[in-house]
């Protein structure tokens, strides 16, 4: 069992953070040349995404709760006869 909940956001923040250091370490060895300009639309696009999922994700748990708990409360009266009574 899962210590916490998976949540995609924070998973994209740090890819595009990650990305952005990679790109950097990248360019103090040597191996490229990275503008210095280059960390804003990184971690701007890679904030923007991590919301996008964030609130998706927010949304569907949220779906998947009310559906699953008016599930539970109509399948409890029904199956035990104590709803409200039934006809006109």
């Amino acid at each position: 069992m899962p210590r916490h909940e998976f949540q995609p956001g924070r998973l994209v923040t740090g890819l595009f953070l990650t990305l952005t250091g990679v790109l950097y370490v990248g360019d103090a060895g040597g191996l490229w040349k990275t503008p210095w300009f280059a960390v804003v639309p990184l971690v701007g696009i890679g904030l923007w995404l991590a919301g996008a999922a964030a609130i998706t994700t927010r949304t569907v748990r949220r779906r998947r709760r009310r559906r699953a708990s008016s599930g539970q409360s109509a399948g409890v009266g029904s199956a035990t006869g104590s709803g409200p009574p039934q006809g006109s």
